[in-house]
């Protein structure tokens, strides 16, 4: 595996790390020689959380590197971000007091994540050796995925349109042994509406991707993913401050071939599809208007109410076509609603589903990979508010009162999933604003990591 983790195969004599609480320092210096001692306690090392020291030997080169614990030990994605930041340039290796090893493997390598197609960035020069093979081999599909998602929000619109997506998308799949279509034109115009009528206001012409991998025989699992490259709002334009991470609207397919990565690397036994709307939200002469009507995929009417409300009209199209097969499982990812940001800001995804199994199942594997996500209702009544006078169904609220659009959202979504054996919704933020731990600035991988554990749990 390349980058910051390598097979102990690779080196000679990596440094040791050696993880100590702080209750747990006297008892190691006990232990330890003259030089030893004496050397860390003039370096007043207290075994603080993240706090690391190196140990030189007689010739003055690192013997090895004492990593402080706190109290306790931490989740291990937070001590492996800490070691990649805290440790000097070289070959280390994790020797005692590291309880996950593997999880602090995937924190260290994710830590280490630089884009860096436009600007030249220093990436930490600390690598870390697995000594255990079959850790690179659990880690690699992981890894690839959340780069693959990372890559794809990060790059700017003018070199990630409808066409480009569609590239990256079928080049992905070509490379696993699977196979694309891309719906465009007269045939997208007349099978896919509102897909076609979000995407027509911009002269990068709109697409539906169609992708499939895996035997017909093995459980259909079908992922749908948002794929707006770019959103001006349309007609009913955003104004600057919320136009600026517009590149990340694409988010949702981003993460769906981040996750279609994971699962065709690790060859989970399963059919994987993947269908994404590309399109720019665009304005132009061309572009479709508020109190615009079109007649969807599935049959419904939809009222236009804002242009802005353009991720779930794209979506309504896609979802119908992945319906149509009846998959045991749909899942959809889009970076849908702000409503869904001041609800949970933008570390934690809400999802949506009915199935109650499928809810909890969700929910303790996104607590074991620590990729959170949280639950809301499918409210039944508040329905009522997507209802319009002229066709079966409005865009966005249209009771006047601007409340719950996180989940009125997901209520018209709904509406066009029947068939599928179990139904999921993810409203994410695919955005890291602010870096933390190990998640670094800029496009962002979630709730991928939670679904993949699922589905290799669930499936594999």
């Amino acid at each position: 595996m390349h980058g910051p983790l390598i097979s102990a195969n690779e080196i000679i004599n990596p440094i040791p790390v050696v993880a100590l609480s702080a209750s747990e320092l006297e008892e190691h210096l006990d232990a330890a020689d003259a030089m030893t001692k004496s050397w860390v306690k003039a370096q007043e090392f207290t075994a603080a959380f993240g706090e690391t020291l190196a140990v030189p030997n007689q010739a003055g080169e690192i013997k090895t590197i004492l990593f402080g614990y706190g109290e306790s030990q931490s989740e291990a994605l937070e001590t492996g971000a800490a070691l990649n930041k805290m440790l000097p340039a070289g070959a280390f290796e994790l020797s005692k007091g590291f309880d996950d090893p593997a999880g602090i493997a995937l924190g260290f390598s994710l830590t280490a994540y630089r884009f860096d197609a436009y600007k030249k960035l220093s990436a930490p020069k600390a690598r870390l050796v697995v000594s255990e093979q079959g850790i690179l081999e659990e880690l690699e599909p992981i890894i690839a995925g959340t780069r693959l998602a990372k890559d794809l929000i990060n790059t700017p619109a003018n070199d990630m349109g409808p066409e480009e997506l569609a590239v990256a998308a079928s080049q992905l799949f070509e490379d696993h042994g699977g196979s694309s279509k891309i719906i465009m034109g007269d045939v997208l115009e007349n099978e896919f509406p509102l897909v076609h009528a979000v995407g027509n206001g911009s002269d990068r012409a709109p697409r539906l991707i169609d992708a499939i991998w895996g035997k017909d025989t093995d459980p259909k699992i079908t992922l749908v993913g948002k794929g707006v490259v770019f959103d001006s709002g349309g007609l009913d334009v955003k104004p600057a401050a919320g136009m600026i991470l517009m590149k990340k609207d694409m988010g949702g397919a981003a993460n769906a071939l981040g996750l279609a990565a994971m699962i065709m690397k690790a060859k989970l036994p399963m059919r994987l599809r993947v269908i994404i709307p590309a399109v720019e939200n665009a304005i132009s002469g061309r572009s479709f208007r508020p109190s615009d009507i079109f007649t969807s995929r599935k049959g419904l009417s939809v009222e236009v109410a804002n242009t802005d409300a353009e991720g779930r009209l794209v979506l309504a199209d896609a979802l119908a076509l992945a319906d149509e097969e009846s998959p045991e499982l749909i899942v959809d990812m889009a970076t849908l609603t702000g409503a869904a940001r001041a609800a949970l800001g933008p570390d934690v995804p809400p999802y949506y589903t009915d199935d109650e199994d499928l809810a909890e199942v969700i929910a303790v594997h996104s607590e074991a990979v620590n990729d959170p996500l949280w639950r809301m209702p499918l409210w039944k009544p508040y329905r009522k508010y997507i209802t319009s006078k002229t066709a079966d169904l409005a865009n966005i609220n249209t009771s006047g009162a601007g409340f719950a659009g996180s989940i009125t959202a997901a209520l018209f979504l709904q509406n066009f999933v029947k068939n599928a054996g179990s139904w999921v919704h993810l409203d994410i933020y695919g955005w890291t604003p602010i870096e933390k731990d190990f998640k670094t600035h800029g496009g962002e991988a979630q709730a991928i990591r939670a679904l993949f554990d699922m589905l290799k749990t669930r499936f594999g």
